[in-house]
């Protein structure tokens, strides 16, 4: 089928956002955040943005035309990185401030359901020590799930020779990148350095595994919209 409405925020015109959200054809948002960091020799330091943006980008598609994703922040909390000259970082609070002026745009834009999709480890701690607070202060179906968290024990077992998910650029980053975007691997380098785990790595496997993440926060996405998903509102104190 070909898809005839946009599902990336930034590409439509304010008119066409704004009719389909009058229309009620918009049900869902996805927020991507992850990472510009280091990668071991062999990735692009984009691969978690790329990452993050690939699933994020592949659900809206299958749920279109009822999910828009809105890409607004490249960078995350990598501060444990930055002895790799080039990694862009964030301060928890920057990154966390900066977030939910996305969250709240989103909010007061009349979505309901936002699901912020991370694809950084880094990010993982600060987000979910706040999202309680944010759930009270957007007031919406507000949730926050890094992409490799739907896949199982048994799903690494399966399809990854290390059984190691997610791992940082080792084989379960660089089977996605081989299978989703291959100009960011660098292929010398990926058998030339200390770590032997990312030269484990296929497309195929990278393909099986998008697929498996792609229809199960697609899933997850949908429960949102249906009401079978729904943040836990913390209660208000008098």
């Amino acid at each position: 089928m070909v898809r005839i409405k946009e599902i990336a925020l930034g590409k439509m015109t304010r008119r066409e956002f704004r009719q389909r959200m009058a229309a009620g054809e918009l049900q869902a948002c996805i927020i991507p955040v992850a990472a510009i960091e280091q990668h071991l020799e062999h990735l692009a330091m984009e691969h978690d943005w790329r990452s993050v943006c690939e699933v994020a980008l592949r659900v809206a598609d299958h749920l279109h035309p009822h999910v828009v994703v809105a890409q607004g922040l490249m960078a995350g909390i990598s501060e444990h990185h930055m002895r790799h000259p080039g990694t862009l970082s964030l301060r928890p609070g920057s990154f966390l401030a900066v977030l939910y002026d996305l969250i709240d745009s989103m909010a007061r834009a009349g979505f309901e359901n936002i699901l912020v999709l991370n694809g950084h480890g880094g990010n993982i701690e600060p987000c979910r020590g706040v999202w309680g607070q944010f759930v009270q202060l957007s007031q919406t179906n507000l949730h926050f799930l890094p992409y490799w968290e739907v896949l199982t024990e048994e799903d690494a077992k399966r399809h990854l020779k290390s059984g190691a998910i997610p791992g940082h650029a080792q084989e379960f980053e660089t089977a996605i990148a081989l299978s989703a975007f291959a100009e960011n691997v660098r292929m010398d380098a990926r058998t030339d350095q200390t770590d032997p785990t990312p030269a484990l790595a296929t497309p195929e496997a990278g393909h099986d595994l998008l697929q498996l993440i792609v229809e199960r926060v697609a899933r997850y996405v949908q429960e949102m919209i249906d009401g079978k998903r729904v943040a836990e509102m913390p209660p208000f104190h008098p």
